[in-house]
């Protein structure tokens, strides 16, 4: 019984050089032998999958069908090839990260130490910024990308869940009270986040999927998360931020989560992205790798968070 896939791959080339000697040559086998091929092909099928003539050699309809199928079944093997023989590949060279400035300081820095014992031959290039950069145009092998994925020219996977949460220090809940629902956010102090509409300066969302828009307003906005907790230790308002930036200040007592009456947003999560038309390096798959195990569930900065309930109210 001739090789299934060697078939295939035959009528893959009869179908593109439009002649069986053309494929035979560039496959290296004989005429006779892609001949053999393409008949047992197309009677396993049962169809006739070329018109034969003198001169040339045509797809039928059943072909071009085919063609399609077969053509995806190839690369879909030639991924798997390469994907298993990258892994025997000593992985090496620079890897460029692109990251969210606090993120990066807080969650990623720290964590490539122990990358590089693990992987010693790459050279991390990290750049931490938080505007959208262009991975293509600027060069970057992989970004860490916080919140939905829209890009299709991006390949895209989930490292962690991205919660979020309103919270205060004690000394400005002594003096301005503890919000309990949404509607009391009005009378409060409110710092905004200028990169985001979910988190930004006149209005928060809230509900599992931020159907709940609320007004707010504050004497102070930044487009960087960690000026705004940094403000908020100081007492000057209530801040409404990604749980990797509140966990251990909540955690140590220095702000306090609060409860409202409806549930925070969660942010569709943490993700790395690499470009969509480029098969990843072996150093892209173990950086990716690497961080999946990091920052497995729960993610770090939610460990032994009390995560608030909602607050019943009559």
């Amino acid at each position: 019984m001739l090789d299934r896939i060697t078939s295939i791959q035959v009528f893959a080339r009869v179908a593109g050089l439009g002649s069986l000697s053309g494929a035979a040559r560039s496959l290296d086998m004989s005429q006779t032998m892609a001949t053999k091929h393409m008949a047992a092909l197309e009677d396993r099928l049962g169809v006739k999958l070329v018109h034969r003539t003198t001169r040339k050699i045509t797809l039928t309809e059943a072909g071009r069908r085919y063609l399609e199928s077969g053509e995806r079944i190839l690369a879909e093997l030639e991924e798997a090839d390469a994907v298993a023989s990258a892994e025997r590949l000593e992985v090496t060279g620079t890897l460029r990260v692109n990251a969210p400035v606090s993120f990066g300081v807080r969650e990623l820095a720290p964590r490539l130490a122990a990358f590089s014992a693990a992987q010693p031959a790459i050279t991390v290039d990290l750049g931490l910024n938080d505007r959208v950069v262009d991975l293509v145009e600027e060069g970057w092998d992989v970004a860490i990308r916080i919140g939905r994925i829209s890009d299709q020219t991006l390949n895209a996977r989930k490292l962690a869940r991205c919660r979020l949460l309103v919270a205060a220090s004690p000394s400005y809940l002594q003096r301005h009270g503890t919000p309990r629902t949404l509607a009391d956010l009005a009378s409060h102090n409110c710092l905004g986040y200028t990169l985001s509409s979910a988190l930004g300066p006149h209005r928060w969302q809230f509900g599992v999927e931020g159907e709940a828009n609320v007004p707010i307003r504050g004497d102070l906005r930044a487009n960087n998360g960690d000026a705004l907790i940094a403000a908020a230790l100081a007492g000057q308002g209530l801040v409404y931020e990604p749980t990797f930036l509140l966990g251990d200040e909540i955690r140590a007592g220095r702000l306090v989560a609060l409860a409202l009456d409806r549930p925070p947003l969660e942010l569709a999560g943490v993700f790395a992205v690499y470009a969509a038309n480029r098969r990843p390096p072996a150093k892209v798959r173990a950086f990716i790798d690497f961080l999946a195990l990091q920052f497995g569930h729960p993610a770090p900065w939610d460990r032994d968070l009390d995560y608030p309930p909602q607050v019943k109210t009559a």
